[in-house]
């Protein structure tokens, strides 16, 4: 029996998240459907994260098993001539039987784009959040990093989501500009449903001056989703790196 760790990349605008759903068109349904036809079996795939619905993936990592022969490499041009075209596999590899994409993982990065510009991009729809305001991104990446450390991320966490333990480590957080591309980043160990969308819309109105940075500060203090900013659209949001 082999255990294989998989690296994919997909555009989430037509999907309903990673996880696989009856009835409704998943990420993992179409990978499992195109695995299982390849294998001649029916396959079930473990993913790295759930990732929302719209919601991008620049690296997605899931782990399988399979007693199948066929090399690494003729799995990755298999996959990619029968998946559509904005789900692709990176890489492939057999890894030790103790790994799963989802409890090995150590930490992830997610980057979200913001496209300032006056004039919309049709070619950044459903890719990027257009906010034609202006923008100061030096003052957004000063409120960002009061977010850096571990803290009790209850304010930015979606109500469903809520755990026992909502304690996360934001161990790199910030905000830079390229262009006419305002780019949050941010990696830590964990994160709680709509975390990083949170994180984005607080910060957002700490630009628009509906907030300070002294808020974020009191914000995470309280717990408090309620002080918290609004949730920014799932259009700009992508799972950037896995970190094992």
């Amino acid at each position: 029996m082999r255990n294989l760790r998989v690296t994919a990349s997909f555009c989430g605008a037509a999907y309903h998240g990673f996880q696989r759903q009856s009835g409704i068109c998943a990420v993992q349904n179409v990978i499992e459907d195109t695995l299982s036809q390849i294998l001649k079996q029916k396959t079930v795939i473990y993913g790295c994260s759930r990732t929302d619905a719209g919601v991008h993936a620049n690296e997605f990592v899931f782990s399988f098993r399979t007693e199948c022969a066929v090399p690494c490499r003729g799995l990755i041009r298999g996959m990619n001539s029968l998946l559509p075209d904005d789900i692709a596999i990176l890489a492939c590899e057999d890894v030790p039987q103790d790994f799963h994409a989802r409890y090995s993982c150590k930490g992830k990065e997610y980057k979200y784009l913001i496209h300032n510009a006056e004039i919309k991009d049709p070619f950044l729809y459903k890719r990027a959040y257009h906010y034609p305001y202006r923008t100061d991104a030096e003052l957004m990446d000063r409120a960002a990093r009061l977010i850096k450390g571990t803290h009790d991320f209850s304010a930015f966490c979606g109500s469903s989501g809520l755990k026992d333990d909502n304690v996360r480590t934001v161990t790199d957080i910030g905000v830079e500009r390229s262009g006419d591309m305002v780019v949050l980043t941010v990696s830590a160990d964990g994160f709680l449903y709509n975390m990083v969308r949170i994180i984005c819309g607080t910060l957002i109105f700490v630009n628009e001056g509906r907030l300070s940075c002294d808020d974020v500060e009191r914000i995470i203090r309280s717990c408090n989703r309620d002080l918290a900013g609004p949730t920014a659209p799932p259009d700009g949001l992508y799972l950037n790196k896995v970190f094992y």
